[in-house]
């Protein structure tokens, strides 16, 4: 039987897990709101997200000789990052600050450093989810006056917000299979990592782009 499946071109692996909320119609009306969006030299568009990456390895495929094992040795810590962000996505430019916990406080602070790194741009627009520090009524207040926009993805639609590309390649390249033996060197190697982004330039640049993926049910 595993042999005329194979033969059909079947192939054993797990299925994808979806949300069941998330809609087809809303989804391709952002992508296309945002397209008429990113025509608009003035503006500069971002992406904005948290990320918490705990102090433990995290356990990934690699290349093993047949035969042997690799062991990667654990911790019993708990500790975690709270890692509060955005990327224009044209350039890699990465706005990113590392906080005791991710809140309505340090969205403020994350939106000022935004702005103070983009000058010169008479419009800037962040694209984010709907968490409830986004959507807080003291952030309406601090950007009622300023440059920033905030535009909300769709609900239960983390694939249109690029940043999770970036979240995706920062755990492949320092949490898989990767053992630190205290907290403080865990911590160096991720801010290096976001200090040091143009070193991934070349890795990131076809992950970064916005060629949207639409979850569909089918």
């Amino acid at each position: 039987m595993t042999a005329v499946l194979r033969r059909l071109s079947y192939v054993y692996k797990k299925p994808r897990l979806v949300p069941d909320a998330v809609k087809l119609e809303v989804q391709e009306l952002f992508v296309k709101n945002y397209k008429k969006l990113n025509k608009n030299k003035d503006k500069v568009v971002l992406f904005m997200d948290a990320i918490h990456p705990q102090y433990q390895p995290i356990s990934a495929h690699s290349w093993i000789r047949c035969g042997q094992e690799m062991p990667v040795k654990t911790n019993n810590s708990r500790k975690r990052l709270n890692i509060h962000g955005a990327i224009e996505i044209n350039s890699l430019t990465p706005v990113i600050r590392f906080e005791n916990t991710v809140n309505t406080s340090s969205t403020i602070k994350l939106l000022d450093k935004i702005e103070d790194t983009f000058p010169h741009a008479k419009s800037i627009t962040i694209i984010c989810d709907n968490a409830t520090y986004y959507r807080a009524k003291a952030v309406k207040e601090h950007i009622k006056d300023s440059r920033i926009k905030l535009l909300f993805i769709p609900a239960c639609s983390p694939n249109l917000n690029l940043i999770e590309w970036l979240w995706k390649f920062f755990k492949k390249q320092i949490l898989y299979n990767k053992y630190y033996s205290c907290f403080g060197m865990y911590e160096d190697a991720c801010h290096d990592f976001f200090q040091n982004l143009d070193w991934w330039a070349v890795q990131l640049r076809p992950l970064l782009t916005e060629n949207f993926e639409i979850i569909r049910h089918y």
